[in-house]
């Protein structure tokens, strides 16, 4: 009865060289065989007869070797140990439930044992992939990998260092698939320019909405196989660098919740390593439009040192783009954030370190007009943070050389430091750079400290001037006969 079903599934077969994608939601239908029948069980009292028909079922009627799937590779002679690699690769695309750990046990591990075999035999490297062979591979790491992850119900993104990662209880099977995958790409073995057929930009729009699973273990194996796939097929860089900068910009401008930010930002990283000079314009305008604004989400400190990575290798390449990084920064500068104003004085620091004088000139006043915010800052941390860059010998000489415009921009901020700020460490800091100051220019001191006590009592006359109206106003409005619901000053 169940040979007389499986002979009446359709067989179509499918050529190779098809131009049609196998990799879109018609590889991943309701059709398709997600979860282990009895029929599709690769162990278990099937016969050999049933196993084929179930492959069958699973690849095109073409795809199928003929060959028992459990015998091992050395038992069979190397001009057919590609087919047998196909065979081992269909009974692999039957996928199990691991919800339930008692479920299938058997039938999980014998799958599990076909996948090991694979990657040793891939590892070996000692025959060349043919095209049926690379098509059968690509989809059972389709099969197996791509799928919808549940719903984040975290509140905020995970932006939270306190979330525990979670880990999906099918990682047995998937590790092994995700390094049968990455020994694959990465063998000598694979002709890149066959393989480009089926390792489309399809498959690796699928791979890269893997990026968001919260198991950290599976995004970093995923971020080593679109490594190997950016190095060995240049005809698809251009489409994985625009793909991730969709990826940036719905995060940043629509969503703010993604998991693997921080592993993209890294692969961009190696490739940023990669430009030629002088840049071309559009990786300029990657570094304007996606990395400068990734500053923007209040989960920066998840990827800020990728980030930061990213941000300084361009600087490093072109160091005139260093004034351009610091404008972004300070339009993106946090306002109620203390955490992320500490990370943004940070990356400052950095920045400053390989800035030159005529980059530095270009935007040291609103630089140092929000460094003077941050130095009277009620949160000791972000103050000390903007203090401290007075370490940095390399700031100290840019600062010194253009004390003239940064002196009188600093100077009220530190002396109401010195006058009202409730730290006494920040205290003691502020008055260590005063004194720097006064060594570096006695009379450019003298001369700031002047103005400040002049305009200090420019301001406290104004406030007593608004004070002594207020008091007028209020003796006027006393005076005045209260007539019917004329509102009346109550002192």
């Amino acid at each position: 009865m169940l040979k007389q079903i499986l002979s009446k599934l359709p067989r179509k077969s499918l050529k190779p060289d098809s131009d049609e994608s196998t990799w879109g939601d018609s590889a991943l239908s309701a059709d398709s065989p997600r979860v282990a029948s009895k029929s599709q069980r690769p162990h278990g009292g099937s016969s050999t007869a049933a196993k084929r028909a179930s492959s069958s079922a699973v690849f095109p009627a073409s795809m199928v070797s003929g060959f028992e799937p459990l015998v091992p590779f050395k038992d069979v002679a190397n001009a057919e140990k590609m087919n047998l690699f196909v065979s081992k690769l269909s009974l692999c695309c039957v996928t199990f439930d691991f919800s339930d750990p008692s479920k299938s046990v058997a039938d999980k591990d014998v799958k599990r044992k076909t996948l090991v075999e694979l990657v040793d035999f891939v590892a070996c490297g000692t025959m060349k992939f043919s095209e049926p062979a690379i098509l059968a591979l690509c989809r059972m790491c389709a099969f197996n990998l791509f799928r919808v992850f549940p719903p984040n119900y975290r509140t905020g993104g995970g932006e939270n260092d306190d979330d525990e990662p979670m880990f999906d209880p099918a990682w047995p099977h998937l590790q092994l698939v995700y390094e049968l995958l990455l020994k694959f790409i990465s063998s000598s073995c694979l002709d890149a320019k066959v393989a480009k057929k089926y390792i489309d930009h399809s498959f690796i729009a699928r791979l890269l909405e893997l990026f968001d699973s919260e198991d950290p273990r599976e995004r970093d194996c995923l971020k080593a196989i679109l490594h190997r796939i950016y190095g060995k097929f240049m005809v698809h860089r251009p489409y994985i660098r625009k793909s991730i900068n969709n990826i940036f910009y719905r995060f940043v401008f629509e969503t703010e919740k993604h998991s693997g930010i921080g592993e993209l930002l890294e692969i961009f990283g190696s490739v940023i390593t990669g430009f030629a000079l002088p840049l071309k314009e559009e990786h300029k305008i990657f570094l304007w439009r996606v990395l400068v604004p990734l500053h923007k989400p209040k989960s920066i400190g998840v990827y800020f040192q990728q980030l930061s990575h990213c941000v300084m290798q361009f600087i490093e390449k072109e160091p005139k783009l260093a004034s351009i990084v610091i404008r972004g920064l300070l339009k993106y500068w946090p306002a109620t954030n203390s955490q992320k104003e500490a990370i943004f004085l940070g990356e400052l620091e950095e920045i400053l370190e390989v800035i030159n004088m005529v980059e530095f000139q270009r935007i040291m006043v609103p630089l140092f007009w929000r460094i003077g915010c941050c130095i009277n800052s009620l949160h000791f941390q972000v103050a000390e943070r903007a203090l401290f860059l007075w370490n940095n010998d390399h700031i100290v000489n840019l600062i010194a050389h253009n004390r003239q415009v940064i002196l009188p921009i600093i100077f009220p901020a530190l002396d109401r430091n010195v006058q009202s700020h409730w730290n006494p460490a920040v205290v003691n800091l502020t008055h260590n750079i005063r004194k720097m100051f006064l060594e570096m220019d006695e009379k450019l001191f003298i001369s700031c400290h002047n103005h400040f006590k002049e305009e200090e009592a420019i301001l406290t006359s104004a406030a007593e001037k608004r004070k002594e109206a207020w008091k007028q106003l209020e003796h006027a409005a006393s005076l005045r006969p209260v007539t019917g619901n004329t509102a009346v000053l109550v002192s």
